[in-house]
């Protein structure tokens, strides 16, 4: 029995170490040239509220490098407080292609689909990307996009990286977001099976469009999840981009840090339960409890090792990676088992004042 985990302590630290050591693999893979053709391409940026970067993460939609495209904001009232901030953007940079769509079509029970939906079916463009409103965007934003796309993709997508928290809350955000969720997301991308993340999703409009629209993409709890579906039915794939894009944290509270984890949580234990059932595996607490009871000299060393390995991740990817993230990055592994425990006190959450649980499975009426 010693033996034996001692054996699996060691095989969950090579699994952790080697996740850590594909998405540096991936992000240094050498970038595609500039593409030549620039198709006219849709940008959709979907409002809801403000947070505290939007002023710096909407206006980063302004003065991409390239040529051809408009910018469409979504909001679903007048009122919303990102209305008047979007209105003075547009003001601020008359060049631009941008306008503003305020309503709601109830296309799906997502309201981030419905905000969405008229920017959809109003734009003529062929290529859409679709960028959360607290997404940094590069300069060449749209042309990193259209540069992954090759035949075989259905769909170029990144997770968002956790930059400039402010506070111990944000810091374990931003571990969530990189050293955990970033870091897997992009050691299966390396391994060839990339999953769509919703921060950043870019499609041409006629997979959608041959399914039934962006109403497609309301099956499941997340449309990311959904689009990933879509897109492996379809005989395509999901590339992510080498570095992902960058997500300005600033403050948090620690109850709102725990309700959006255990939100996400709940939509993976539903979109996709195989994976979820592995995830207590993920945070060091099991094996080093294993350890302590069998061979307790290893438990400081596997630690180490644990978190050296995350720390050069980090340092690889220029991620938060002061002390106040290393006690981040204890507060988050403490959590993950009781956060994937608190995951099974009811299947759904709710989301932005809407209540959204997942749709019963079918029956086969088989036999």
């Amino acid at each position: 029995m010693t033996a034996a985990l001692v054996l699996l302590a060691g095989a969950v630290l090579a699994l952790h170490l080697a996740a850590a050591m594909l998405a540096v693999s991936h992000a240094r893979r050498r970038p595609p040239p500039r593409p030549d053709e620039t198709p006219f391409i849709c940008l959709l940026r979907p409002v809801c509220g403000l947070d505290g970067p939007e002023p710096e993460t909407l206006g980063s939609s302004f003065g991409l490098d390239y040529p051809a495209h408009e910018i469409v904001f979504c909001a679903a009232r007048a009122d919303d407080p990102a209305v008047p901030l979007v209105e003075a953007l547009i003001r601020q940079h008359p060049g631009a292609r941008a306008r503003l769509l305020i309503g709601t079509d109830p296309i799906s029970d997502n309201p981030k689909l419905n905000n969405l939906a008229k920017g959809w079916a109003g734009s003529a463009a062929d290529w859409v990307v679709i960028a959360d409103a607290n997404l940094m965007l590069p300069r060449d934003y749209l042309c990193q996009l259209l540069a992954h796309w090759a035949p075989g993709i259905g769909l170029v997508t990144s997770p968002p990286a956790g930059t400039r928290p402010e506070g111990l809350a944000a810091a374990v955000e931003a571990a969530f977001l990189n050293g955990l969720q970033g870091r897997w997301q992009l050691a299966a991308a390396r391994c060839g099976l990339g999953y769509a993340q919703g921060k950043t999703m870019f499609l041409h409009r006629e997979l959608l469009d041959r399914q039934g629209g962006l109403a497609v993409l309301g099956r499941e709890l997340a449309e990311d999840v959904a689009a990933t579906r879509v897109v492996r039915k379809a005989g395509l794939n999901v590339r992510l981009v080498p570095h992902p894009f960058a997500q300005p944290l600033g403050r948090r509270h620690p109850r709102d840090v725990w309700a959006r984890q255990l939100r996400w949580s709940r939509i993976r234990r539903h979109g996709v339960p195989g994976l979820f059932a592995l995830e207590p595996l993920l945070s060091p607490v099991l094996p080093v409890a294993s350890l302590s009871l069998v061979q307790p000299a290893l438990a400081l060393p596997f630690l180490a090792l644990w978190y050296g390995g995350e720390w050069l991740l980090c340092r690889a990817m220029d991620w938060p990676r002061g002390g106040r993230d290393l006690a981040a990055w204890l507060l988050r592994d403490l959590s993950l088992p009781l956060l994937w425990g608190a995951t099974f006190a009811r299947p759904g959450f709710e989301w932005r004042g809407t209540r959204m649980a997942p749709a019963p499975r079918r029956r086969s009426t088989r036999g």
